[in-house]
């Protein structure tokens, strides 16, 4: 492979490329595969690189970008809001990435070095052999001279006297243990490919499974994780009112709270909560159970829900974790889910409602919990995204464990098997499923489907 230099800066004047050059390196770079799903990592490039290419042009700062690229206002403040810095970071990524992959041919490289945003180019060094490279061919050349004259002066005639019945026997041993070794070695390589094939193909003997997400990613190859903002729950606990999706993405949720009749100390609490992305274990943990889906793997990309955007939205098919208090992207599915995920400010209460209740069902779930057992729910809804080019799942439960068990009925052969023979179809429509979920004492974790709905029409 060859070697990518660092260099601080610039190649000097006489040796830099041309403008025309430079301009089409951008380009390649930005149509590459590793831009084509992120709409705003590719406007990030192609604006430093475009800003780059001015005469002149000095270092360019983060507020620049913050309100070009990512539309903030220009009055924004970078130390509560770190959007260009968390995207550059990806962005560099992504650059090194291309170049050690679609762009291992390129003459030309293009970089962003750490503690700036303005883009540099410098000419790909030729890739030098390794000194243990150059050791071997030495060796390689040497060992013809060396060892020939030997082996001319050994004749079967002067070896006879040599192999006796002691020697016959030595070669029997040293030929069994050879064989020995051997049959280990193919064992080992069985054993490995046995492990890798399961690895690979984690869809083997798992129907349901392979039904529900070779669906859901066939309307869109790339699928986004959205982990939720813990964050916007302990705000709205403090302020005590919901936060809109709007106030989220503009951060006027801020704005509105400097304007209660807060404490000085309350307004700080919240500026401290705000400038970070929390998540809790469960809902982690329920990300972690999607990606060990290993044949999607390559397909899913984990993001937090305050750097996701509308045009993701539109776009791609992805899954949000956690109800709307946590991740206020899922209030844009509020109006089309029966069942959902809730907040009693007064008594502080998770619940499920059920806005359109069948015979048999409540219309309300809370969660409850005694000093043997806590007992939650969680919703299911497998739903087009806005746009309809793409699909969306939201996971969202009454505590992070019962959010965690929504994330297992999907990967789970067993619970989807059981849902697939229940709607008695072959391939899975859109649905809302409500699980309950339970935890007594000395027993483990469990979760048991309470009721559902499907639309068929939905397709």
């Amino acid at each position: 492979m060859n070697s990518i230099a660092n260099p601080p800066t610039d190649e000097p004047l006489k040796d830099r490329p041309g403008v025309d050059e430079r301009r089409a390196l951008i380009e390649r770079v930005a149509a590459s595969t590793h831009f084509r799903r992120s709409a705003r990592l590719r406007d990030f490039l192609l604006y430093v690189g475009g800003q780059s290419l001015k005469d002149g042009c000095p270092e360019i700062n983060e507020q620049e970008i913050g309100v070009k690229v990512f539309g903030r206002p220009s009055s924004y403040d970078r130390s509560q809001d770190n959007i260009v810095r968390v995207n550059a970071t990806e962005l560099r990524k992504r650059i090194e990435l291309y170049f050690a992959s679609d762009g291992a041919h390129e003459s030309l490289i293009l970089e962003i070095p750490r503690g700036g945003y303005k883009p540099i180019f410098h000419h790909r060094l030729p890739e030098t052999p390794a000194p243990e490279t150059q050791e071997s061919e030495t060796h390689e050349r040497l060992a013809p001279t060396l060892t020939t004259p030997l082996l001319e002066n050994v004749s079967p005639r002067n070896l006879a006297p040599v192999v006796g019945k002691d020697s016959h026997n030595r070669v029997h041993i040293v030929w069994g243990a050879m064989t020995l070794a051997l049959a280990i070695v193919c064992l080992m390589l069985f054993q490995q490919n046995r492990n890798l094939r399961r690895a690979m193909y984690t869809w083997d003997g798992k129907p349901a499974v392979a039904t529900f997400w070779t669906d859901f990613v066939h309307a869109h190859p790339e699928i986004d994780i959205v982990l939720p903002d813990a964050s916007v729950s302990l705000s709205e606990d403090i302020v005590g009112h919901p936060m809109s999706l709007s106030d989220y993405l503009d951060h006027g949720y801020m704005r509105q709270a400097q304007s209660l009749n807060l404490s000085s100390d309350r307004i700080n609490d919240l500026n401290g909560i705000f400038a970070h992305n929390l998540v809790t274990m469960g809902d982690f943990h329920a990300a972690q159970q999607i990606l060990a889906l290993t044949p999607l793997s390559p397909s899913l990309h984990l993001t937090f829900s305050r750097f996701y955007t509308a045009d993701s939205v539109k776009r791609n098919s992805f899954i949000l974790i956690g109800g709307k208090k946590a991740n206020p992207w899922v209030r844009l599915f509020d109006d089309q889910m029966n069942f959902s995920l809730d907040y009693d400010n007064e008594h502080s209460q998770a619940f499920i409602a059920n806005r359109h209740p069948q015979p048999g069902e409540q219309a309300i779930y809370a969660a409850t919990m005694d000093p043997n057992a806590f007992i939650g729910f969680s919703v299911i809804a497998y739903l087009p995204n806005p746009s309809r080019t793409g699909n969306a799942i939201i996971l969202a439960g009454t505590d992070s464990d019962a959010t965690s068990a929504a994330a297992e009925f999907l990967t789970s052969e067993e619970q989807l098997g059981k849902f697939q023979n229940t709607l008695r179809l072959k391939r899975f429509p859109y649905f809302e499923v409500l699980l309950k979920t339970s935890r007594l004492s000395g027993t483990s974790f469990s979760a048991e489907l309470l009721a559902y709905r499907t639309y068929q029409g939905l397709h």
